[in-house]
Protein backbone atom coordinates (compact mmCIF):
# COMPACT_ATOMS: atom_id res chain seq x y z
CA UNK A 1 0.00 0.00 0.00
CA UNK A 2 2.92 2.47 1.09
CA UNK A 3 3.89 2.12 -3.05
CA UNK A 4 0.54 2.92 -4.09
CA UNK A 5 0.48 6.09 -2.18
CA UNK A 6 3.66 7.11 -3.18
CA UNK A 7 2.42 6.35 -6.34
CA UNK A 8 -0.15 8.72 -6.64
CA UNK A 9 1.17 11.40 -4.86
CA UNK A 10 3.62 11.43 -7.45
CA UNK A 11 1.75 11.01 -9.90
CA UNK A 12 -0.57 13.94 -8.77
CA UNK A 13 2.49 16.08 -9.01
CA UNK A 14 3.33 14.90 -12.95
CA UNK A 15 0.25 15.54 -13.56
CA UNK A 16 0.22 18.79 -12.42
CA UNK A 17 3.63 19.68 -13.61
CA UNK A 18 2.79 18.48 -17.12
CA UNK A 19 0.48 20.74 -17.70
CA UNK A 20 2.84 23.85 -17.55
CA UNK A 21 5.58 22.24 -19.64
CA UNK A 22 4.63 22.95 -23.38
CA UNK A 23 3.72 19.66 -26.10
CA UNK A 24 6.23 18.14 -27.66
CA UNK A 25 6.11 19.43 -31.36
CA UNK A 26 6.97 17.13 -34.52
CA UNK A 27 10.32 17.07 -36.28
CA UNK A 28 11.30 19.69 -38.35
CA UNK A 29 14.03 21.16 -40.13
CA UNK A 30 16.68 23.04 -38.31
CA UNK A 31 19.88 25.61 -39.72
CA UNK A 32 23.17 24.47 -39.02
CA UNK A 33 22.54 26.90 -36.00
CA UNK A 34 19.93 24.89 -34.07
CA UNK A 35 16.94 27.35 -35.10
CA UNK A 36 14.26 26.06 -36.86
CA UNK A 37 13.20 27.43 -40.66
CA UNK A 38 10.26 28.49 -40.38
CA UNK A 39 7.26 28.62 -42.87
CA UNK A 40 3.99 27.14 -41.11
CA UNK A 41 3.62 26.48 -37.16
CA UNK A 42 5.78 23.64 -36.45
CA UNK A 43 2.47 22.74 -33.81
CA UNK A 44 -0.44 23.00 -36.10
CA UNK A 45 0.84 23.92 -39.39
CA UNK A 46 -0.94 26.82 -39.91
CA UNK A 47 0.59 29.60 -42.16
CA UNK A 48 2.70 32.22 -39.51
CA UNK A 49 1.91 35.84 -39.29
CA UNK A 50 3.85 37.42 -37.02
CA UNK A 51 5.94 35.92 -33.93
CA UNK A 52 2.95 34.17 -32.65
CA UNK A 53 0.89 31.44 -34.41
CA UNK A 54 -2.83 33.41 -34.21
CA UNK A 55 -4.20 29.96 -34.50
CA UNK A 56 -2.82 27.93 -31.47
CA UNK A 57 -0.32 31.06 -29.58
CA UNK A 58 2.92 29.24 -30.39
CA UNK A 59 5.44 31.51 -31.06
CA UNK A 60 7.12 31.45 -34.26
CA UNK A 61 10.52 31.26 -33.82
CA UNK A 62 11.98 28.65 -31.84
CA UNK A 63 15.06 27.21 -31.12
CA UNK A 64 16.38 23.29 -31.57
CA UNK A 65 19.80 23.90 -28.80
CA UNK A 66 20.90 23.33 -25.49
CA UNK A 67 20.44 26.51 -24.22
CA UNK A 68 16.45 26.08 -25.23
CA UNK A 69 16.45 23.21 -22.94
CA UNK A 70 17.27 25.10 -19.62
CA UNK A 71 15.12 28.06 -21.11
CA UNK A 72 11.94 26.06 -21.53
CA UNK A 73 12.65 24.51 -17.79
CA UNK A 74 12.98 28.07 -16.07
CA UNK A 75 9.82 29.14 -18.52
CA UNK A 76 7.96 26.00 -17.78
CA UNK A 77 8.41 24.67 -14.64
CA UNK A 78 9.52 28.10 -12.64
CA UNK A 79 7.65 30.84 -14.73
CA UNK A 80 10.00 33.11 -14.40
CA UNK A 81 9.15 34.82 -17.55
CA UNK A 82 8.24 37.93 -15.85
CA UNK A 83 5.19 36.25 -14.52
CA UNK A 84 6.57 35.57 -10.84
CA UNK A 85 8.06 38.54 -10.43
CA UNK A 86 4.71 40.56 -11.61
CA UNK A 87 2.51 38.40 -9.03
CA UNK A 88 4.84 38.03 -5.96
CA UNK A 89 4.87 41.30 -4.92
CA UNK A 90 0.79 41.69 -5.08
CA UNK A 91 0.76 38.50 -3.63
CA UNK A 92 2.91 39.98 -0.54
CA UNK A 93 0.43 43.04 -0.09
CA UNK A 94 -2.74 43.13 -2.30
CA UNK A 95 -3.44 39.13 -2.18
CA UNK A 96 -6.92 40.38 -2.78
CA UNK A 97 -6.53 42.02 -5.70
CA UNK A 98 -4.19 39.63 -7.70
CA UNK A 99 -7.05 37.27 -6.63
CA UNK A 100 -9.72 39.81 -7.87
CA UNK A 101 -8.06 40.12 -11.07
CA UNK A 102 -6.75 36.91 -11.91
CA UNK A 103 -10.68 35.59 -11.32
CA UNK A 104 -12.26 38.38 -13.61
CA UNK A 105 -9.62 37.29 -16.52
CA UNK A 106 -6.18 38.83 -15.93
CA UNK A 107 -4.30 35.49 -16.58
CA UNK A 108 -1.91 36.70 -19.06
CA UNK A 109 0.40 38.46 -16.35
CA UNK A 110 0.41 36.42 -13.37
CA UNK A 111 1.82 33.08 -12.83
CA UNK A 112 -1.49 30.64 -12.43
CA UNK A 113 -2.88 29.75 -8.45
CA UNK A 114 -1.65 26.10 -9.27
CA UNK A 115 1.39 26.54 -10.81
CA UNK A 116 2.61 28.92 -8.10
CA UNK A 117 0.78 26.66 -5.03
CA UNK A 118 3.59 23.85 -6.42
CA UNK A 119 6.65 26.48 -6.91
CA UNK A 120 6.21 27.47 -3.20
CA UNK A 121 5.09 24.00 -1.78
CA UNK A 122 8.52 22.39 -3.91
CA UNK A 123 10.81 25.72 -2.78
CA UNK A 124 9.43 25.32 0.72
CA UNK A 125 10.51 21.59 1.62
CA UNK A 126 13.81 22.57 -0.55
CA UNK A 127 14.47 25.01 1.96
CA UNK A 128 13.59 22.93 4.88
CA UNK A 129 15.98 20.24 3.37
CA UNK A 130 18.70 22.69 3.10
CA UNK A 131 18.22 24.09 6.66
CA UNK A 132 18.29 20.90 7.88
CA UNK A 133 14.44 21.12 9.44
CA UNK A 134 13.52 17.83 8.25
CA UNK A 135 12.41 14.88 10.66
CA UNK A 136 15.36 12.72 12.83
CA UNK A 137 16.28 9.79 11.17
CA UNK A 138 17.59 8.84 14.70
CA UNK A 139 14.98 8.08 16.64
CA UNK A 140 14.13 4.24 18.08
CA UNK A 141 11.84 2.66 20.18
CA UNK A 142 13.54 2.36 24.19
CA UNK A 143 14.22 -1.02 24.91
CA UNK A 144 12.23 -3.00 28.31
CA UNK A 145 15.66 -2.74 30.38
CA UNK A 146 15.91 1.08 29.76
CA UNK A 147 11.94 1.63 30.88
CA UNK A 148 12.45 -0.66 33.49
CA UNK A 149 15.93 1.68 34.92
CA UNK A 150 13.61 4.75 34.36
CA UNK A 151 10.27 3.46 36.69
CA UNK A 152 12.89 1.60 39.29
CA UNK A 153 14.30 4.76 39.69
CA UNK A 154 11.14 6.62 39.90
CA UNK A 155 9.65 4.21 42.39
CA UNK A 156 12.33 4.33 44.67
CA UNK A 157 12.44 7.96 45.30
CA UNK A 158 8.83 7.73 45.91
CA UNK A 159 9.29 5.00 48.08
CA UNK A 160 11.55 7.28 50.11
CA UNK A 161 9.01 9.98 50.07
CA UNK A 162 6.35 7.96 51.60
CA UNK A 163 8.54 6.60 54.35
CA UNK A 164 9.58 10.35 55.39
CA UNK A 165 5.99 10.76 55.29
CA UNK A 166 5.26 8.25 57.66
CA UNK A 167 7.68 9.45 59.63
CA UNK A 168 6.30 13.08 59.90
CA UNK A 169 3.22 11.61 61.16
CA UNK A 170 4.09 10.24 63.98
CA UNK A 171 5.39 13.67 65.02
CA UNK A 172 2.27 15.71 63.71
CA UNK A 173 1.12 18.14 66.21
CA UNK A 174 -2.63 17.73 65.95
CA UNK A 175 -5.24 15.72 63.78
CA UNK A 176 -5.36 19.12 60.74
CA UNK A 177 -1.19 18.29 60.52
CA UNK A 178 -1.66 14.98 60.52
CA UNK A 179 -4.69 15.22 57.73
CA UNK A 180 -2.49 16.46 55.39
CA UNK A 181 0.35 14.00 56.02
CA UNK A 182 -2.30 11.41 54.96
CA UNK A 183 -3.53 12.90 52.05
CA UNK A 184 0.59 13.44 50.82
CA UNK A 185 0.82 9.89 51.37
CA UNK A 186 -2.07 9.47 49.53
CA UNK A 187 -1.21 11.28 46.81
CA UNK A 188 2.03 9.48 46.69
CA UNK A 189 0.58 5.94 46.39
CA UNK A 190 -1.32 6.91 43.84
CA UNK A 191 1.69 7.95 41.69
CA UNK A 192 3.16 4.71 43.11
CA UNK A 193 0.36 2.78 41.74
CA UNK A 194 0.16 4.38 37.98
CA UNK A 195 3.98 3.18 37.42
CA UNK A 196 2.74 -0.20 38.31
CA UNK A 197 0.06 0.36 35.39
CA UNK A 198 2.62 1.68 33.19
CA UNK A 199 4.64 -1.63 33.61
CA UNK A 200 0.95 -3.61 32.82
CA UNK A 201 0.56 -2.63 29.65
CA UNK A 202 4.33 -2.95 28.76
CA UNK A 203 5.62 -6.06 27.98
CA UNK A 204 8.83 -7.36 26.90
CA UNK A 205 10.58 -10.31 24.48
CA UNK A 206 14.13 -11.13 24.79
CA UNK A 207 16.32 -10.69 21.58
CA UNK A 208 19.81 -11.36 21.23
CA UNK A 209 19.58 -10.43 25.39
CA UNK A 210 17.88 -7.43 24.65
CA UNK A 211 14.73 -6.63 25.75
CA UNK A 212 12.62 -5.14 23.10
CA UNK A 213 9.39 -2.36 23.71
CA UNK A 214 5.83 -4.08 23.27
CA UNK A 215 3.35 -1.35 24.18
CA UNK A 216 0.10 -2.31 24.34
CA UNK A 217 -2.07 1.01 22.74
CA UNK A 218 -5.12 2.01 24.53
CA UNK A 219 -7.64 1.62 22.24
CA UNK A 220 -11.21 2.07 22.96
CA UNK A 221 -12.46 2.06 20.14
CA UNK A 222 -11.43 -1.83 19.46
CA UNK A 223 -10.52 -0.58 15.94
CA UNK A 224 -7.49 -2.98 14.69
CA UNK A 225 -6.51 -0.19 12.26
CA UNK A 226 -5.85 1.51 15.19
CA UNK A 227 -4.33 -0.85 17.21
CA UNK A 228 -1.85 -1.76 14.52
CA UNK A 229 -1.14 2.54 13.65
CA UNK A 230 -0.32 2.90 17.37
CA UNK A 231 2.06 -0.22 17.03
CA UNK A 232 3.87 1.09 14.15
CA UNK A 233 4.65 4.43 15.86
CA UNK A 234 5.73 2.45 18.94
CA UNK A 235 7.86 -0.14 16.79
CA UNK A 236 9.39 2.62 14.56
CA UNK A 237 9.05 6.02 15.06
CA UNK A 238 11.71 7.60 12.96
CA UNK A 239 10.21 5.68 9.78
CA UNK A 240 7.08 6.52 10.50
CA UNK A 241 8.04 10.16 11.14
CA UNK A 242 10.03 10.33 7.92
CA UNK A 243 6.66 8.78 5.88
CA UNK A 244 5.01 11.93 8.14
CA UNK A 245 6.85 14.65 5.99
CA UNK A 246 7.13 12.66 2.87
CA UNK A 247 2.99 12.46 2.63
CA UNK A 248 2.80 16.02 3.62
CA UNK A 249 4.69 17.00 1.02
CA UNK A 250 2.96 14.69 -1.51
CA UNK A 251 -0.40 15.56 -0.64
CA UNK A 252 -0.26 18.88 0.03
CA UNK A 253 -2.49 19.94 -2.55
CA UNK A 254 -5.65 18.11 -0.59
CA UNK A 255 -5.07 21.38 1.71
CA UNK A 256 -6.70 22.59 -1.33
CA UNK A 257 -9.79 20.76 -1.57
CA UNK A 258 -10.12 20.28 2.55
CA UNK A 259 -10.34 24.24 2.65
CA UNK A 260 -12.80 24.68 -0.33
CA UNK A 261 -15.94 23.99 1.69
CA UNK A 262 -15.19 26.09 4.73
CA UNK A 263 -14.82 29.52 2.24
CA UNK A 264 -17.55 28.29 0.52
CA UNK A 265 -19.80 28.15 3.86
CA UNK A 266 -18.54 31.73 4.57
CA UNK A 267 -20.83 33.16 0.92
CA UNK A 268 -23.33 30.90 0.62
CA UNK A 269 -25.70 33.28 0.31
CA UNK A 270 -23.48 35.30 -2.40
CA UNK A 271 -24.26 33.66 -5.19
CA UNK A 272 -21.94 35.95 -7.46
CA UNK A 273 -19.19 34.07 -6.09
CA UNK A 274 -18.46 30.53 -7.44
CA UNK A 275 -16.25 27.36 -5.95
CA UNK A 276 -13.93 28.44 -8.51
CA UNK A 277 -13.05 31.90 -7.10
CA UNK A 278 -12.55 30.10 -3.55
CA UNK A 279 -9.88 27.94 -4.91
CA UNK A 280 -8.19 30.81 -6.56
CA UNK A 281 -8.22 32.42 -3.02
CA UNK A 282 -6.94 29.01 -0.86
CA UNK A 283 -4.08 28.38 -3.61
CA UNK A 284 -3.25 32.17 -3.93
CA UNK A 285 -3.23 32.08 0.19
CA UNK A 286 -1.44 28.65 0.44
CA UNK A 287 1.25 29.87 -1.37
CA UNK A 288 1.87 32.97 0.71
CA UNK A 289 2.03 30.89 4.06
CA UNK A 290 4.65 28.72 2.04
CA UNK A 291 7.15 31.25 1.33
CA UNK A 292 5.92 32.57 4.86
CA UNK A 293 7.36 29.65 6.01
CA UNK A 294 10.75 29.76 3.65
CA UNK A 295 11.29 33.00 5.08
CA UNK A 296 10.90 31.80 8.96
CA UNK A 297 13.16 28.81 8.10
CA UNK A 298 15.64 30.86 7.44
CA UNK A 299 15.74 33.41 9.64
CA UNK A 300 15.15 30.12 12.75
CA UNK A 301 18.45 29.18 10.88
CA UNK A 302 20.55 32.78 11.51
CA UNK A 303 19.38 32.35 14.92
CA UNK A 304 16.64 34.00 15.38
CA UNK A 305 14.38 32.64 18.58
CA UNK A 306 11.27 30.52 18.24
CA UNK A 307 9.04 32.65 20.04
CA UNK A 308 9.86 35.63 17.72
CA UNK A 309 9.11 33.06 14.97
CA UNK A 310 6.16 32.53 16.18
CA UNK A 311 5.01 35.83 17.48
CA UNK A 312 5.56 36.90 13.28
CA UNK A 313 3.86 34.32 12.29
CA UNK A 314 1.20 34.58 14.29
CA UNK A 315 0.78 38.11 13.13
CA UNK A 316 1.57 38.13 9.75
CA UNK A 317 -1.22 35.09 8.99
CA UNK A 318 -4.26 36.44 10.15
CA UNK A 319 -3.45 39.98 8.71
CA UNK A 320 -2.60 38.48 5.53
CA UNK A 321 -5.91 36.22 5.30
CA UNK A 322 -7.84 39.58 6.64
CA UNK A 323 -6.26 41.93 3.62
CA UNK A 324 -7.07 39.13 0.93
CA UNK A 325 -10.83 38.49 2.39
CA UNK A 326 -11.31 42.18 1.86
CA UNK A 327 -10.03 42.43 -1.07
CA UNK A 328 -11.03 39.79 -3.20
CA UNK A 329 -14.49 39.83 -1.96
CA UNK A 330 -15.16 43.29 -1.62
CA UNK A 331 -15.80 43.20 2.05
CA UNK A 332 -16.92 45.44 4.64
CA UNK A 333 -14.52 45.73 7.72
CA UNK A 334 -16.78 43.79 10.12
CA UNK A 335 -17.82 41.29 7.40
CA UNK A 336 -13.89 40.30 6.91
CA UNK A 337 -13.55 40.63 10.58
CA UNK A 338 -16.18 37.42 10.91
CA UNK A 339 -15.40 35.84 7.98
CA UNK A 340 -11.48 36.03 9.49
CA UNK A 341 -12.53 35.00 13.20
CA UNK A 342 -14.65 31.75 11.74
CA UNK A 343 -11.74 30.83 8.83
CA UNK A 344 -8.87 30.99 11.60
CA UNK A 345 -10.96 27.90 13.13
CA UNK A 346 -11.87 26.31 10.32
CA UNK A 347 -8.39 26.54 9.28
CA UNK A 348 -7.38 24.63 12.69
CA UNK A 349 -9.91 21.75 11.81
CA UNK A 350 -8.41 21.41 7.92
CA UNK A 351 -4.95 20.87 9.64
CA UNK A 352 -6.06 18.59 11.75
CA UNK A 353 -8.17 16.35 9.64
CA UNK A 354 -5.39 16.53 6.97
CA UNK A 355 -3.14 15.25 9.72
CA UNK A 356 -5.07 12.67 10.31
CA UNK A 357 -4.95 11.66 6.34
CA UNK A 358 -1.24 11.84 6.60
CA UNK A 359 -1.34 9.62 9.78
CA UNK A 360 -4.05 7.05 7.78
CA UNK A 361 -1.22 7.05 4.18
CA UNK A 362 1.85 6.34 7.07
CA UNK A 363 -0.51 2.92 8.20
CA UNK A 364 1.09 1.47 5.39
Amino acid sequence: MSEIGDALGTASEGSLFARAVSRATGSRKTDDTGHFVEGNCLNCGTELVGSHCHACGQKAHLHRTLSAVGHDLVHGVLHLDGKLWRTLPLLAWRPGDLTRRYIAGERADFVSPMAMFLFTVFLMFAVFQAVGFTTPTDISAPNMKQIDSVLDKEQAELKGERAELLASLDTAKDQAEASRIRDAIDGVDEQIASIETGRSVIGGEKKGGATDLHVTIANPTGSEFLQHLGEKWAKNPSLMLYKLQSNSYKFSWLLIPLSLPFVWVLFAWRREFKAYDHAVFITYSLSFMSLVFIVLSLMGKMGVGLPWLFTIFSTIAPLHIYRQLKQAYGLSIWSTIWRLIVLLFAISMVIAFFLQILLFLGAF
